[in-house]
């Protein structure tokens, strides 16, 4: 049995003072006390439930700062993606996990305790499938334990260079993965208990519902399914002109939408697309700083979130590896969108960071199809302690903490993270420098 003392915990909802919590030795809490004596117990400050980073492309952490230079036309998402394909046309398999280990190592000292990997870079750069079909998920798998983060792994179904069944492009050859391809790697996958595995229907203009249903049928019961979908205007013009429908619309009447899937990004839907999607129990996966870098637009998060609808937090293209700022770009988007202040999750007296925190650590649990997301009794002690850097930190109450990270300009220090209630090492800066040290060896390689 291991125990932390908090001087202030954020429990569901709420804040509560000398929480003490129990944690068994298979990771799950057992006991929650408030007003509690130390005990023995690891005594912190502030302790807030980790948060679930629910979609990357660890990958693209390498990229991040060296496309942000104006060409002859129009800059936006398609001319990004052509930055995107060049890069990774050179990717080795070393270098892969090189990456992912380094944003692991990153995420987790900037407060997420678990990641989502969409997971799409398959084959090698002649298209050609690696002799171990699971090559890079294996690698995906190294990185994350190297860090000591918490993994989600869904392989990407990608048949398709657009809709209505267009050939795949020499870009994208190393995407390219049928039915059996993926349900393939999930065999072979399987045998590592301590990773969840998912799967992921690119989108609709890479995959068809068909296909997609074919997957859920051949699928475990609780393996969650995320999905691209109408992230940017020209997707959802194309698929309208394929279809008829709009994407999230051709979702719902086709395939069906539950608490199992994570629709990624959603930014364009109309009334009745966030009507239902909330209603549907699935998971928004917003990822504010990347919709902001690609130029995508803004999702309708105070119109969704008053359906209701559950939602979590991504990190994508990493081009921000921190909740709090993600945080702080989606409530600020819908300012700026609205012309008010404090639109999200809006309830009186309540703080807006608080409620942030504590639905979108709810939703990426829930995305990763992991048994946590709050500090409560039976779910798995996914667990950090902050506290704050700045100039008048001792003159706060810790209860202030997280609003002055996401909102007042603190800076985060994450002093311990616990995964399924087990120190990590990673945060301690000694244990990370070879993940460092060879991850600058590789961007040496990559960017002669």
């Amino acid at each position: 049995m291991n125990a932390i003392h908090a001087a202030v915990a954020r429990l569901p909802g709420r804040w509560a003072r000398d929480v003490r919590v129990a944690i068994h030795a298979d990771g799950r809490i057992t006991s929650i006390e408030e007003g509690a004596a130390q005990r023995g117990a690891t005594r912190v400050a502030c302790l807030l439930p980790g948060m679930t980073n629910l979609h990357s492309h660890a990958f693209q952490r390498a990229l991040v700062g060296l496309t942000e230079v104006a060409s002859a036309g129009d800059d936006d998402f398609w001319s990004w993606r052509e930055w995107m394909y060049r890069f990774m046309a050179r990717l080795t398999p070393d270098d892969v996990e090189a990456i992912a280990a380094q944003l692991y190592v990153e995420i987790l000292r900037q407060g997420y305790t678990s990641i989502v990997e969409f997971h799409y870079l398959h084959n090698d750069p002649q298209g050609a499938p690696y002799a171990n079909r699971a090559e890079m998920g294996e690698r995906i798998i190294a990185a994350a334990q190297a860090a000591g983060i918490a993994l989600t792994l869904a392989p990407v179904l990608y048949t398709y260079g657009g809709f209505n069944r267009q050939p795949l492009n020499e870009q994208q050859r190393r995407f390219a993965t049928s039915v059996d391809d993926v349900l393939a790697m999930l065999d072979l996958l399987n045998g590592h208990k301590e990773v969840r595995l998912g799967i992921a229907p690119h989108s609709l203009r890479a995959t068809e519902p068909t296909q997609i249903r074919e997957l859920i049928n051949a699928a475990a019961v609780n393996a969650p399914f995320h999905i691209h979908a109408a992230e940017q205007t020209r997707e959802v013009d194309d698929c309208v002109a394929a279809t008829g429908r709009r994407p999230l619309r051709l979702l719902l009447d086709t395939v069906g939408l539950d608490a199992r899937w994570c629709v990624v990004h959603a930014t364009h839907l109309a009334d009745d697309e966030v009507r239902d999607l909330a209603a549907s129990g699935a998971v928004a996966g917003l990822c504010p700083s990347t919709e902001a870098d690609l130029g995508d637009g803004v999702f309708r998060f105070v119109d969704y979130a008053a359906a209701p609808g559950g939602f979590g937090i991504g990190g994508d293209s990493h081009v921000c590896r921190s909740p709090f700022e993600e945080l702080r770009l989606l409530e600020y988007s819908q300012r700026l969108t609205w012309h008010k202040r404090n639109l999200a999750l809006h309830a009186p007296g309540v703080g807006i960071a608080d409620a942030l925190w504590d639905a979108a650590a709810r939703g990426g649990a829930q995305a990763a199809a992991r048994n946590a997301g709050a500090i409560e009794v039976g779910r798995n002690a996914d667990l950090i302690s902050l506290t704050i850097s700045d100039a008048a930190a001792g003159g706060y109450e810790p209860t202030q903490w997280l609003s002055l990270v996401v909102f007042g300009g603190a800076h985060a220090i994450i002093e311990n993270a616990w995964v399924s209630g087990h120190l990590m090492e990673s945060v301690n800066a000694a244990s990370a420098q070879s993940i460092a040290d060879r991850y600058a060896r590789t961007i040496r390689r990559l960017l002669v």
